[in-house]
């Protein structure tokens, strides 16, 4: 057995909730700090020029306000 064929077996005996907290960290370890900023930043362009372009409309405060207090109640 290969040494990853071990901690896949290994990784596969965890309960569910510990597996999904190795899969968070394994996958946030292919990330570098710039890769996320980067992300963000494009990701921000494009909803910026989804509003500025109509595709999309703004909630008014107001009515998110409401919304959330609604649903709080």
């Amino acid at each position: 057995m290969t040494r990853f064929q071990a901690l896949e077996h290994e990784a596969l005996s965890l309960e569910p909730e510990e597996r999904a907290t190795l899969a968070e960290t394994l996958l946030a370890s292919l990330d570098t700090p710039e890769d996320i900023e980067k992300a963000w930043a494009e990701e921000l362009d494009r909803r910026s020029a989804d509003f500025d372009s109509g595709a999309v409309q703004g909630i008014p405060l107001d009515v998110v306000m409401a919304e959330v207090r609604a649903l709080l109640e």
